[in-house]
């Protein structure tokens, strides 16, 4: 695996915990050269510099904004000539009941988990385009595919990205540009945090206090897309905890 990890350049959105964070763990291990984006740059500078990724890696990102997106992407680019792999990973989980009329939150769900996703389609297309090759990898969810009471319009979120990355996949094929989807079941990350009711809030931290998979059971399915030989696209990876 690591022989065709091992010197891609990879932008990762979301990067300074959970998901994001053990991916560029991950792939750091295996010798990709990273460059990563979150809005909490002190975070973000921490985790670069126990990396041993140079300072200009860790780039304050909010993904709602899609200059900012755009200006991640071309540091990568200014600094290794190409983007090989982008991880729209950033995203917000803030269950509620629809009835309780939670309009900021479902708000915040459509600004990072799906526009953020397309600023950053947006914004690496381009360079993979020209390039004719690439990857971009979207993280969707269990809930993409089955929605629950209380999860609705994070469900619609998701299901959205998965929609999108599907006709993405349809439309780069002429540039020889890979596309995958990733559905992760219950990880622990602070998705639950951003969670404002109270109720509910509880509800999701036991379920994931009995059943959550560790991030780098994510972080290992991100290394696996990216490792196939070039002629194999794999487009969705769908996973749950076996219990």
């Amino acid at each position: 695996m690591s022989n065709s990890i091992h010197g891609k350049v990879v932008v990762i959105t979301g990067a300074s915990s959970g998901l994001g964070e053990a991916t560029a763990r991950h792939l750091a291990s295996e010798g990709a050269k990273l460059v990563l984006g979150a809005r909490r740059l002190d975070r973000l500078q921490a985790l670069a510099g126990e990396l041993g990724l140079p300072a200009a890696a860790a780039v304050e990102t909010d993904v709602t904004d899609a200059e900012q997106v755009k200006r991640l992407v071309d540091a990568a680019v200014a600094a290794h000539g190409r983007i090989d792999v982008i991880l729209n990973n950033a995203g917000l989980m803030p269950h509620s009941p629809l009835e309780r009329g939670k309009i900021a939150d479902w708000d915040r769900m459509i600004d990072v988990n799906l526009k953020g996703v397309l600023y950053g389609i947006a914004a690496a297309l381009p360079h993979m385009t020209r390039q004719k090759s690439g990857h971009i990898i979207n993280v969707s969810s269990v809930a993409g595919h089955k929605v629950r009471p209380g999860s609705a319009v994070y469900a619609a979120t998701k299901a959205a990205v998965r929609m999108l990355s599907e006709g993405l996949r349809q439309e780069v094929k002429p540039y020889n540009i890979r596309t995958t989807i990733i559905s992760p079941g219950a990880v622990p990350t602070e998705l639950p945090d951003s969670i404002t009711e109270p109720d509910v809030a509880k509800g999701i931290h036991d379920f994931y206090e009995q059943f959550a998979l560790p991030a780098e059971s994510f972080a290992s399915m991100v290394a696996f897309a990216m490792s196939q030989p070039e002629d194999v696209d794999i487009n969705e990876i769908l996973f749950r905890p076996t219990r």
